[in-house]
Order: C-alpha cells, then structure tokens, then sequence
C-alpha cells in the first residue's frame, strides 16, 4: 500500500505539472448519513455519522493516461458497507494507462469484463458499495477490425488491500460478419478463460485443505448471431472442480468438491414499435470468489464473476419489496443425514427464464390516441435445480452426492408477471400504470417461513406547468395475505426549475406492523454540481442495482449526496 501511495503522488505531481498540455480532470462525490435509530432498529453507539467519500483525479496526454481515486470512510463507512472500509482513508485504485488504435496497456487498477460477465466482472458501484478492481496488468491487442485479445495477470481489491489469490485471464473477440464483409448478418464468436491460484487453509478440524484444488478456473464459449431483424446470443461456462460454495453464499462446504457450469441463451425480434426477447439461463455451482473465505459475507466483496438477477427491474418502492436473487451456489444445511437416510434435500443452483414484450400502438389509432401508447409485458419464471439423491455406505462411513437434471422446472422459487402502460395524454401530461402478479418462495430464498403470493398496482402521472416547472404524483398499493400483508404508498415531487426539485414519500404497512416508512427531501444542482438532502425512515430489506443486491438495515435519520467534477 505504502509504494502505491507513493506512486499515487509521483501520477498527482505529473499531472500538476503538464496538465497544461493535456486533459485534466477532478470529480468528487460525497454520501453521508446521520442516523438517530428509533427504540426498534439497532443503535451503534457514537457512530452516528457515516461518510463514504471519493476523490477521482484523471489526466490524459496523447495516447496516455493516469488516474488516482482517493477514497475516505471516515468515521464509519455508510450503513451496511463493509467493514473493512471504517476508519479508512488512503489510496483506493491508481492506474497508468496507454492506447492507440491497436494496442490499449494498463498498469495498476483496472476494471474488465468477458461476455456476459459469467466468468468475469470487475467493476465499481458505489451506492452497493462494490469496487472489486482488479491489480495487475491488462493489455489489449487489436490486429484488425476483426479481432481483439486480451489477456491480464492480477489481484482483486480487498477493500484497502488486495486479496491472497492470483487471478490470470483470457479473452478473444472474433468478428465474423465483418470479416466475411455480410451486411445483413452479424457473426461474433467470443472464448475467455479464467483460473484463480489460491492457497486454502480448512476451518474444518480434520481437513488441512489438501483435497481442495488451489487451482480453480472458469472457460467460457460464446456466439451471437444477428440476421436483419432476429438475433441470438448463446454462452456456456464450464467451472473446474472446487469446494462447494452455499446457496445464498452461506459459507463454504468443505466436505465436497464439485464442477460447476452455466447456460445463457437469448433469442430476441426487433422492428420499429416491436421487441420480443427471450432469456434462460441454467446455473450450477457456480459462485467464483478470489478467496473462499469471502464465500458467505453480505457485502458483494471478492465475487469474480458476475450473476445478477433476470427478472424486470423496477423503479417503485413496493415492487423492490420481493426481489429475487440468483441462486447458484449448493446447500446440504436442510438435509439430516444419519444412517445413510436424508431427511430434508440438498438445494443447487437455478434454472428459468425471462420474456419482454415491448409494443408501441400507433398514434391516431383507437388505442393509440393522439401521442400513441406503449405497452411493455414482462415474465419470469424461476427454480431451484432438481436433485437426485445418491447414498453410499463404504466400511460404515455414509456419504451423499448428487446428480441434477438438466432441465426441470418444478421446484419453483420465484415468478411474476408484470405490464406497464405509458400513455402520453397532452404535451404536459403523461402517466404510467403498472401492474405486478408474483411468488416468492420466502422459504427458500431468506429462510423465513412464508410462501408469499402478491399483486402490486401503481399509478404515476407527471405534468409540466413550464419553464422547467413540473409535478409528479405516484400512488402504489400492494396486496397479500403472507408476510407482512397489505401495503400501500405514494409519491409526491415538485421540479420548481431544471435546477431545484423537492420531494415527499410515505411506505405504509398497514396489514401487520402499522408502520409508516416515509422519507422528504430537496436537491439543487447548478452546473456540474448537484446538491441533495433527505430525512426519513428506511425499511431494513434489499437494495438492488442492475440484478445484484445488498441487506440494508432499519434505520433513521438525514442522507446528503454531493456530487461535482470539473
């Protein structure tokens, strides 16, 4: 650490000095919380005040570049961020980089991803709480317009350290339809390879890590085709043989080893007013960390690869309330194995699928009306893997391995339905009206006891008075007879200009607990600037970016966000 902060202000000296020759740039966010806990939520004694803030300097000359992003988490990093992130201040990526048109080098911290991301995915996201960059080496090579290899030697970032574990990865794009010069199809076929070198001490009295493989590595295949107006992209990923990782990353089971492998396919249509796509995906075993230890920690650190949720992603309060997540990792905790009977099951990975329909009903017509409407129609479907129990009894010693079937849909975890209609009525008005049907399998997917079956409606309209003036409303009401029963919420917010905006938000549970979760706040933004303040009670559940999630906690008090860049 001490020779990158060294390195970091021989970059920041550099750049301080020639940065009248090239482009200079400095971006600073800022997110902090004042929590005041209320009687029910845990209060964590003169920590009050969380601040996660970062500063990312950037200097580009020619063909090269150099960056530094300084990170403080002081006096406590924001509720449910790592730990391993409190009381830090320091260095958090630095890079030097070069690229011209066929060869791109970077030194330092890097971000990357192969595919779909199912072998590999290093990337940051800060409201997560997520920056698994990589430490290394990544160089890029592109011959001709056809081809593009990369290949990096690495460590993972470990919050202000680095993992134990090295990381080695492949990567080739071969374009075939530029190659074979087609302007109606395109060909892509993409081969990436990735392996972890890692030393293992078992936590287990009696295993000493010797029958776990200190090297462990994914290799993935993939073809996307396009003709005119259909498209397909197809992946598969084969895992080599490692300690078993939970479901629901609970931890490691080191009395097995396994492979692990996954399946992407999409078939997709599209033409102006029209869009159909389809998605399955199969995945067994498949959880990738760059230490086996991180296996089980709620805070997204060390994953290597990448395995969001398929299913709709929703902008409303209610509709995040049950939020499937991936299931690809083993679980033999439910099952009581004695005397060669299992009482229970072994649960692995996922199969299922995801369907979007987009429809633009044309203007003038009887549906349509003046500005037309659109239609948007989502399902999804998903299951656990189905298992087949094998027992054997060698000298009196009882062991249990599986097989499961390659497609079978019937142990079911989640499914919706969803369908939203935007609807333009003037110039100034517009509304949204969006309705959900779904099962979440509370059971399996948080351990808790209930099968919950929901319907969800929401209501949203916005109309602009003028001269950046605005007003949007939001009314959502969710009904079950599960869990915490009935809910219901509303939206109110007012842009005063393009640069000031308030706004008002209440969450309230009114079939079980009684209990409003509301939250009203202000931001202002000028130039590249922009200002927010909020206070309110945030309801413990998950936070969810783009298919991946976090545990959030119950918690009250004041948010402010302060962002800028020059």
């Amino acid at each position: 650490m001490k020779n990158l902060v060294f390195a970091s202000l021989v970059i920041l000296s550099s750049i301080t000095y020639s940065q009248k020759k090239g482009n200079f740039t400095i971006s600073f966010e800022s997110n902090s919380q004042y929590n005041l806990f209320d009687k029910e939520e845990v209060s964590i004694k003169n920590e009050n005040f969380r601040s996660n803030n970062y500063l990312n300097l950037n200097y580009t000359i020619s063909d090269f570049s150099f960056g530094i992003q300084l990170e403080s988490y002081a006096p406590n990093a924001i509720l449910n961020f790592s730990p391993s992130f409190n009381k830090q201040i320091g260095l958090g990526t630095a890079f030097v980089k070069f690229k011209n048109k066929k060869l791109d080098v970077t030194l330092g911290h890097f971000y990357e991803q192969f595919g779909s991301g199912l072998t590999l995915r290093s990337w940051e996201d800060r409201q997560l709480g997520i920056n698994n960059a990589l430490l290394g080496a990544n160089i890029k090579f592109l011959p001709n317009p056809y081809l593009e290899f990369t290949g990096f030697v690495a460590r993972q970032r470990k919050g202000f350290e680095i993992a134990k574990s090295n990381l080695i990865g492949f990567n080739t794009e071969i374009n075939l339809g530029s190659f074979l010069k087609s302007d109606k199809t395109g060909v892509n076929l993409g081969l990436s390879y990735v392996g972890k070198d890692e030393d293992y001490t078992s936590n287990t009295p009696g295993f000493i890590g010797a029958y776990f493989p200190n090297y462990v590595y994914t290799t993935s295949t993939r073809l996307d085709i396009n003709h005119n107006n259909f498209y397909i992209n197809s992946e598969y990923v084969y895992k080599s043989n490692d300690v078993r990782i939970k479901a629901n990353n609970d931890g490691v089971n080191e009395t097995k080893v396994s492979d692990g492998n996954a399946i992407l396919l999409t078939l997709g249509y599209s033409q102006k007013g029209l869009g159909i796509s389809s998605t399955f995906r199969r995945l067994e075993n498949m959880n990738f960390y760059s230490e086996r230890e991180a296996a089980g920690n709620p805070f997204n650190e060390q994953i290597v690869n990448y395995l969001p949720n398929l299913t709709k992603q929703h902008d409303y309060s209610l509709t995040n309330i049950y939020v499937y997540q991936a299931q690809s990792g083993t679980d033999f905790s439910r099952g009581d194995f004695r005397n060669g009977v299992l009482n229970g099951f072994v649960r692995d990975g996922e199969i299922g699928n995801q369907i979007d329909v987009y429809y633009k009903i044309k203007r003038s017509s009887l549906l349509g009306g003046k500005y037309g409407t659109k239609l948007a129609l989502n399902f999804s479907y998903w299951a656990g893997l189905k298992t087949n129990i094998i027992t054997t009894n060698i000298d009196g010693v009882y062991d249990i391995n599986y097989t499961t079937d390659f497609l079978n849909f019937k142990n079911k975890y989640y499914r919706d339905i969803n369908l939203e209609v935007r609807k333009k009525w003037s110039k100034k008005w517009a509304s949204i009206f969006s309705y959900v049907n779904l099962f979440y399998d509370k059971e399996i997917l948080e351990s808790k006891e209930d099968k919950v079956h929901a319907n969800i409606a929401v209501i949203e309209s916005t109309y602009k008075i003028g001269k950046g003036k605005a007003i949007r409303a939001e009314i959502q009401h969710l009904w079950t007879k599960d869990d915490q029963k009935n809910w219901a919420a509303g939206t109110a917010e007012f842009n005063a200009s393009t640069k000031l905006s308030f706004f008002a938000t209440d969450m309230y549970n009114y079939g079980d607990e009684q209990k409003h979760y509301y939250n009203a706040g202000t931001s202002y933004t000028k130039g590249k600037s922009r200002f927010a303040l909020s206070y309110g009670k945030q309801r413990g559940g998950l936070l969810c970016v783009g298919g991946v999630c976090r545990e959030v906690s119950a918690s009250t008090g004041f948010n402010f966000n302060f962002i800028t860049s020059f």
